[in-house]
C-alpha cells in the first residue's frame, strides 16, 4: 500500500509551508514536494506605484535582506531613467551589499546552522538552537553575533538604519559616505577577519564528521547559475550571467542579465505558491523524471558563485576557495558545502570592504544622476545572499507601475530543494517509521540553501512540526507531533 509522509506546518518567515514525501508499496521514498503554501502579492499591489517608491516598497518584501531588495530595485529604476549613476554611488551600492551577505551569511551560519553542526544533528532539539550554542561555546557565538553587527552597522552608517534603509534610488543614492562612518567600519575589520577565519578552521576540522551528510545532502548533478565579471571574476552587485554544467564547462557566459527573459523560464505547479524557474534552453524537467542530466535545474547563491567563478580577486579568500575545490573535487556538488561557501563570501567581502574604504572616491558627493522616465521598462539585477535576484519593471510614461515580476533567489533553488529533501528521505526513510534525526535532516538540508523560510530558523526549542504517514485509505498510520 502506497503512503506518504506530510510535514505540516514547516512555516516560514514570510509565511507558511510543508513538505510531502511519498512511499510505495514497499516504504520506499519515490518523490518528496516542497510546498509554499501562503501567496503574498507582492508583485501585483505595486502596481500604479510610482517608480520612485518600489526600492521603499520591495525592501519590506524581507526583513533579513532587504538590501538585496532595494539594490536590484534601484538598478531597475536606472534603465527606465536611462541613466548611468555617478561611480561614487556604485562604490557605495557595492558597499552596502557585502555588509548585506556578511550580515546575512553570518545570520544563516552562526544562529541557524551551527547549532546542528556544532551540538549534532542528533543532539537533544530543546538545545539544539542558538541558546545551547551559547552554553556550549559562547566564544564562537559571541563571535557570529558580532560579524553579524558588523555587516548590519555598514547598512545603518549608509542608509541610516540597519533594517529596510530607504537609501537607493533610480539614479543613485540618497546620502554619501562620512570621513567618520569610514573610520568606523574601518576599526572593525580585523575584528571581523580574525572570526571568520576562526569559523573557517572550526568548520573544516568538522567535515570529516559530516561526510554521511554531505554525501545525502542535495548531493547531484545540476547547472550553476550566478553573475561574475567579463574577466569570470566573483560578483555581487553587476557583471554578466553565467551557467557551467556539473563538471564545471561553461554552458553559457557573457548574457546579459536585463534580457533573463531569453534563459529563465518559469513554471508553476499546483501543490505550491513558491515559482519554479529553470535554465529555458535544457527546458523544464519532467515532474517523473527530475534526475535527467540534461533537464534545466540550476542552483543559485554562495555554492554556485564559487562554482562558476575563475577566482574571487583577493588573497586569503582565493587560497579558501583552492581548498575549498580540492575538498569538493573541482565542481562541489553537495549543497552541505553551502556552508562552506558562505563562510568563504563572508572573508570575501571584508577583503573587498578593505579595498572598497581605500579608494577615495567613496567619500565623493556625487552620488546621484538626475533624470526623468525614458524609458518604459527595466531589469535590475544583483547577487542576494542566498542567489541572483531580479526585478523586471514596466511603467507608463509618467512613471507608474504597469507590471512587475521578481524573480526570488529562493524560487531559483526551488527545483533543487525538492531533489534535497526527496534524497535525504529515501537515505532515512524505510517503511512505517519516522525517526527523530530524519525529521531534522530534512530540515537541516532546506536550511542548507538558507531560504526565506521559517523551517530555516532554529527556534528556541523544538520546531513546529508535524508528520504524519498517511495510506491511500486516508488513515493515519504513524504520526509525530514536535511542538
Amino acid at each position: 500500500m502506497s503512503q506518504r509522509i506530510v510535514i505540516d506546518p514547516v512555516t516560514r518567515l514570510e509565511g507558511h509551508a510543508k513538505i510531502t514525501i511519498y512511499l510505495d508499496d514497499a516504504g520506499q521514498v519515490t518523490d518528496a514536494r516542497f510546498h509554499v503554501t501562503e501567496f503574498r502579492g507582492f508583485e501585483k499591489f505595486c502596481e500604479g506605484r510610482p517608480l520612485w517608491e518600489m526600492p521603499g516598497i520591495t525592501a519590506r518584501i524581507c526583513g533579513i535582506c532587504p538590501v538585496s531588495h532595494l539594490l536590484a530595485s534601484a538598478k531597475a529604476g536606472d534603465r527606465i531613467l536611462s541613466v548611468t549613476i555617478p561611480a561614487a554611488a556604485t562604490k557605495l551600492r557595492r558597499l552596502m551589499n557585502l555588509g548585506q551577505i556578511i550580515q546575512s551569511h553570518a545570520l544563516s551560519f552562526f544562529h541557524l546552522s551551527a547549532p546542528d553542526l556544532l551540538l549534532g544533528m542528533d543532539s537533544d532539539p530543546q538545545k539544539r538552537n542558538i541558546f545551547g550554542l551559547i552554553a556550549a561555546q559562547p566564544e564562537l557565538a559571541r563571535g557570529g553575533i558580532r560579524l553579524r553587527q558588523f555587516g548590519q552597522e555598514i547598512i545603518e552608517i549608509l542608509g541610516g538604519r540597519k533594517i529596510h534603509p530607504s537609501w537607493a534610488i533610480p539614479g543613485g543614492v540618497r546620502e554619501p559616505l562620512s570621513q567618520a562612518g569610514r573610520t568606523q567600519i574601518q576599526s572593525r575589520i580585523p575584528e571581523a577577519k580574525t572570526t571568520i577565519l576562526d569559523a573557517l578552521d572550526k568548520f573544516k576540522r568538522l567535515l570529516q564528521d559530516y561526510e554521511r551528510e554531505a554525501q545525502t545532502f542535495g548531493n547531484f548533478p545540476s547547472l550553476f547559475m550566478g553573475l561574475v565579471t567579463s574577466d569570470g571574476l566573483w560578483e555581487n552587485y553587476d557583471g554578466y550571467i553565467r551557467f557551467v554544467d556539473s563538471a564545471g564547462n561553461i554552458i553559457a557566459d557573457k548574457l546579459d542579465p536585463t534580457r533573463f527573459q531569453e534563459f529563465i523560464g518559469e513554471a508553476v505547479e499546483s501543490y505550491t505558491y513558491l515559482k519554479f524557474p529553470y535554465y529555458r534552453p535544457l527546458g523544464y524537467p519532467d515532474q517523473k523524471d527530475r534526475c535527467r542530466l540534461d533537464s534545466g535545474i540550476y542552483r543559485v547563491g554562495p555554492l554556485a558563485r564559487l562554482n562558476i567563478c575563475t577566482h574571487i580577486g583577493t588573497a586569503i579568500a582565493d587560497r579558501e576557495l583552492s581548498e575549498f575545490r580540492d575538498r569538493g573535487g573541482g565542481t562541489v556538488l553537495s549543497s552541505f558545502f553551502y556552508h562552506y561557501a558562505r563562510l568563504i563570501e563572508i572573508l570575501a567581502s571584508i577583503e573587498q570592504i578593505e579595498l572598497l574604504l581605500d579608494d577615495p572616491q567613496v567619500l565623493s558627493t556625487k552620488i546621484r544622476a538626475e533624470a526623468g522616465i525614458n524609458q518604459l521598462e527595466g531589469v535590475g539585477c544583483s547577487e542576494a545572499p542566498r542567489g541572483t535576484l531580479f526585478h523586471h519593471y514596466k511603467v507608463d510614461e509618467n512613471g507608474l507601475m504597469q507590471k512587475i515580476n521578481l524573480i526570488i533567489a529562493t524560487g531559483q533553488n526551488n527545483l533543487a530543494m525538492n531533489r534535497t529533501v526527496a534524497q535525504i528521505a529515501r537515505h532515512f526513510i524505510h517503511g512505517a517509521e519516522i525517526p527523530e534525526g530524519m525529521l531534522n535532516r530534512v530540515e537541516a538540508g532546506i536550511r542548507a540553501f538558507d531560504p526565506c523560510l521559517s523551517c530555516s530558523t532554529h527556534a528556541a526549542g523544538q520546531m513546529p512540526l508535524h508528520v504524519q504517514l498517511v495510506g491511500t485509505d486516508g488513515s493515519v498510520v504513524n504520526e509525530v507531533w514536535r511542538d
